[in-house]
Formats: C-alpha cells, structure tokens, sequence
C-alpha cells in the first residue's frame, strides 16, 4: 500500500493544484505540507480529514487515506441489504416509484442498478436478455448493440456525453473500474458526435424511440456512510410536450 503522503500528493495532483494553493486553503504552511507528501512528517488523523475536505476526496478514499496513515476509517460502509439501511432505500424507492410515468434508476459508483422503477421497461423492452441479468451496469444496457443503442435516434452525441461524463467521474473518484468501463463503452460501434470533444448546448436529449427525454442525476446531500455516498438516482424527463403526452397515455 502507498504511503498516506504519497497518496495525499496523487490527490493533489489529480486535482491540478500547487502546494501552495492547498496550503492556503487548508491553513498550513506549504513547508509543512511539503514534509507531509515526502513522508518526512507524519500526518495526524485530523490533517488527513482536513486536507482530504479541501481535496473533495470520497468517503471510500478518505477511509483509504486514513488507513494508509495509521488511523482507523472514519466513514461506515453497511451492506446495501442491512438493516441499518432499510429506511433509507425505501425513501429512496418512494422516489422512483413517484417519478413515474417517467424512468427513473437508483446505480451505485459503478453504474450498476440497485432498483428502478416500473417506466424503466420502456427502455429495457427487447434488449437482450443477458445485458438484464443482475448485475444490470446502466451504461452497458444503454450503449451496447444489443442493448438500447439501436434504438437511441441521437447514438453519436449520447455516446459522447455518456462517456465525457465518465471521464469526469473516473477523474474525481479515481476508479480503475470506472476507466475500464470507459475503455469497454469506446469499443462499442456507434461513433461520436462531432470530434468526440465534450458536448455543448444546454442539455444533451436522449432520443429513444421517438421520444425525447433529458436526465437528471440525485445524490443525497449529506452522506456519512461509504455505500449512501455512492448511490445516485439517475431519472429521465420528458424533453418535449409530444414525449410527456406520450408517457401518460
């Protein structure tokens, strides 16, 4: 395992920053700073979390900087399927369920379906049996030839903005699984629009089947365990009158 300093100096750097610019932030002096990434000072439990803050490392990795420094985890990780969570997921499933007629998904960090609500058959109907076999990965099922992709009217620019924005997490997380994914998803014929450079506009639709639909990603706001952390609700809104008359009907 790296050293807790080295980590902290990979977070920096993921995150384009100077010492000096940390050192400001998080209220030390850059010597000090300095000394902690090379290891020659070691980092109390308290300057782990603080510069982690100022760093926006995830729970997960903070538990990991915490590790790396001698420290026990400061975050919980509970079983999707534990009590202790059973309250929430059922919050969480009263929200799918009240965003129908509309699709909406419930993914964990690696974009695997934890739940969904029953508009979602809308988009799975004749996809191949093997992409909905649990684990259902979200991004595979819309983006694989057998899957969504034939019938995604915009296939170009989705594939583009699935996997800028996949870009964007794997470099905020610092996922390997997230980078492989990514690595799979380029595979998949399908193309990009324009040069494959990020999108731009407003929102980017996702047209499937004559429908027009844009997306809208949930977090819970103040997340103390590893597993709540990284659960997000990915819903689908009608972009247009013609799609939301269509989905009531």
């Amino acid at each position: 395992m790296s050293g807790v300093g080295e980590l902290l100096r990979g977070w920096r750097a993921d995150r384009r920053l100077s010492q000096l610019e940390l050192s400001v932030r998080a209220g030390v002096s850059a010597r000090h700073l300095s000394f902690l990434e090379n290891g020659r000072s070691r980092p109390t439990r308290d300057m782990i979390l603080r510069l982690a803050e100022e760093l926006k490392v995830p729970l997960r990795s903070r538990n990991e900087l915490l590790l790396a420094g001698g420290f026990a985890p400061a975050y919980g990780e509970t079983a999707l399927d534990g009590p202790p969570l059973a309250t929430v997921l059922a919050s969480l499933r009263d929200v799918l369920a009240g965003h129908a007629p509309y699709p909406a998904v419930l993914v964990d960090r690696h974009w695997t379906m934890v739940d969904a609500n029953s508009a979602v058959a809308r988009f799975t109907d004749g996809c191949a049996g093997w992409l909905l076999e649990p684990p259902v990965n979200v991004l595979r099922l819309s983006l694989h030839p057998d899957g969504m992709a034939p019938r995604i009217g915009n296939l170009g620019e989705w594939r583009a903005h699935v996997l800028h924005r996949l870009d964007q997490q794997a470099a905020v997380t610092g996922d390997p699984v997230l980078r492989e994914l990514r690595s799979e998803l380029t595979a998949y014929p399908g193309g990009l629009a324009g040069d494959g450079s990020p999108p731009n506009g407003l929102v980017v639709p996702l047209r499937f089947d004559g429908l027009s639909f844009f997306s809208v990603t949930s977090v819970l706001g103040t997340p103390l365990d590893v597993t709540l952390s990284e659960l997000a609700i990915e819903s689908f809104l009608p972009a247009d009158p013609d799609t939301a008359a269509a989905l009531h009907r």
